[in-house]
């Protein structure tokens, strides 16, 4: 079965995360590619911005044979890409390292193995996991599965242990000393999950009760007789002056009512 996350990628299709996936070589066939596109001109910063997430990437100005052995003595790969139908540029290209954590990002991080990112955090210093930013830490969960122990080095090992079970579940281990003490740090590739898309029709499972409940409005819950028993009675005679409020603090005798007009028996 084909990984469908590995599918093939042209300049169109690249974007700042499977562009990790390619090498040097491949920017320049993708861009031999694409040189028959009428968009190509319209697109080439955006283009190169996609590619400049994962490359190192300079136009050789000085194409002289000693500059060119420079570049690809540092590890660049030299070739040309056409901006127009009159115009070749020659550049060199070159993937960007990740050796520190500082490296890492939400584009790259499922482009390197377990394995890489053991290297990586190793290099941080000895600092173990606590160590890291909260940003890294978030950055490295997004794409991996991680647990940590720190134990004594004698118990570490211990057969039937966290560490001899982490790794027949298939998780790779960075062993940090700490005095008498060792940090252990798993990491295992969390699988891509891809969310499933739900299509609707919009009258699906919709009858005449659904649109009449939609014209009600929301449902408001009764709670009046929540605290009622069932077999609970009203007692007028357990009514009692305590159970009356009142917002008036007048004293009843100094209330003028003179302008208080009483309707007669007649207007009932």
């Amino acid at each position: 079965m084909k990984d469908s996350s590995k599918k093939a990628v042209s300049l169109k299709t690249l974007n700042k995360s499977n562009v990790w996936d390619i090498q040097e070589n491949d920017i320049f066939r993708l861009w031999e590619a694409a040189e028959k596109d009428a968009d190509l001109k319209e697109n080439i910063s955006h283009y190169l911005d996609i590619i400049r997430s994962a490359f190192d990437i300079e136009e050789m100005k000085i194409d002289k044979p000693q500059i060119l052995k420079k570049y690809e003595a540092r590890g660049f790969k030299i070739g040309q890409m056409r901006m127009d139908e009159n115009t070749k540029l020659k550049f060199a290209v070159k993937k960007k390292p990740i050796n520190r954590v500082t490296d890492l990002t939400y584009e790259n991080i499922r482009h390197i193995s377990a394995a890489k990112l053991m290297e990586v955090i190793d290099r941080n210093f000895g600092g173990g996991w606590d160590s890291l930013s909260q940003s890294i830490q978030d950055i490295i969960q997004s794409g991996f599965d991680i647990s940590t122990t720190t134990l004594p080095k004698d118990r570490l090992h211990k057969h039937g242990g966290m560490y001899e079970k982490k790794v027949e579940d298939g998780f790779e281990v960075l062993e940090i000393p700490k005095g008498s003490w060792v940090e252990a740090i798993f990491a295992k590739v969390k699988p891509l999950v891809e969310m499933p898309k739900m299509v609707y029709d919009e009258h699906e499972d919709l009858d005449q009760d659904d649109l009449d409940d939609e014209d009600e409005g929301p449902e408001v819950e009764d709670h009046y007789n929540d605290d009622l028993d069932d077999d609970d009675e009203y007692d007028d005679d357990k009514l009692t002056e305590e159970s009356y409020r009142t917002t008036i603090d007048e004293n009843p005798e100094d209330l003028d009512l003179s302008a208080v007009e009483v309707a007669d028996d007649d207007d009932y």
